[in-house]
């Protein structure tokens, strides 16, 4: 294997304290956010204008992959529900490969790598076959997703915490999932990967002691133009999901917070639409 010639097609213009060294022979760990291009972070841009290859997973929005050099070699790795284009040992390998060439290896993951998306297994591996590996955070789904639905996850007298939990079954077919730790009225709940679970995930929360009225939403395709948001409860998740004939990906939302904001309109990208209702004149009160 021979390095590409990677000319980017303009320079970067980051100030210095701004910009990322990429060695070659490294693997970057970057996240890539839920999908709207403008929350990848600063540091994750710099790498990637530097890369020689990007290795990148499904959930990544084709709207980023177009801002990014076509000189650099793209490997499209993605994973969906039963359906791998690499398992994730033959990942591994490519990354090592990659590596060991000498490239500047981009590994790109939708939303946060260390949060439900295998980053610690993939660094494991590197920095045991010898790799150097530099890491950035994304911005994660439940809070990029969450906050363009108007949602905030802790609102004080509301919801003092909140957890983030896999909605992936095993190989069981069930959510081996410790419910009853999940009862507390003040903490808002974040399934990643339940869309096919809902109907356990409402059962077992409902079983648990959670009231079946708790108010929950789902949202799909957050933070992209086509983002679908819709407001129920924890008992009506199932059918809610299967009438609006919802995909992938697509989060899920339990928790008192998710009314809160439920009669203002969302516009693209997180933007809130003030009521319209008379204000008092500020002027005479600031002058009188």
């Amino acid at each position: 294997m021979t390095l590409p010639d990677c000319v980017l097609p303009h320079p970067i213009t980051l100030p210095p304290a701004l910009q990322r060294t990429f060695r070659p022979g490294e693997v970057a760990l970057v996240g890539a956010g839920p999908g709207d291009p403008g929350l990848l972070t600063v540091a994750a841009w710099s790498l990637l204008l530097q890369a020689d290859a990007l290795v990148y997973d499904r959930l990544v929005s084709q709207a980023l992959l177009d801002l990014l050099p076509t000189s650099c070699r793209h490997y499209y790795v993605g994973k969906a529900s039963g359906r791998h284009s690499l398992p994730q040992e033959e990942i591994n390998e490519l990354l090592l490969r990659l590596a060991r060439h000498g490239m500047r290896v981009a590994r790109l993951k939708g939303g946060d790598p260390f949060i439900f998306g295998r980053g610690g297994e993939e660094i494991d591996f590197l920095l045991t076959h010898g790799v150097d590996c530099q890491l950035v955070p994304g911005v994660t789904a439940a809070s990029g997703c969450t906050a363009y639905a108007g949602i905030p996850l802790t609102h004080r007298g509301v919801a003092h915490s909140c957890q983030f939990i896999t909605g992936h079954v095993q190989g069981n077919g069930t959510l081996a999932l410790p419910w009853h730790t999940m009862t507390d009225p003040g903490c808002t709940l974040v399934f990643y990967m339940g869309l096919g679970s809902l109907e356990e995930i409402s059962r077992e929360l409902i079983a648990a002691g959670r009231p079946a009225d708790t108010p929950a939403m789902l949202v799909a395709n957050g933070t992209r133009l086509d983002q679908r948001m819709l407001r129920g409860t924890l008992r009506n998740l199932g059918d809610m999901a299967r009438s609006h004939r919802l995909g992938t990906p697509t989060i899920t939302v339990v928790g008192h917070v998710v009314d809160l904001v439920a009669d203002r309109d969302t516009e693209y990208p997180g933007r809130l639409r003030a009521n319209l209702r008379p204000l008092p004149n500020l002027q005479e009160q600031l002058c009188g």
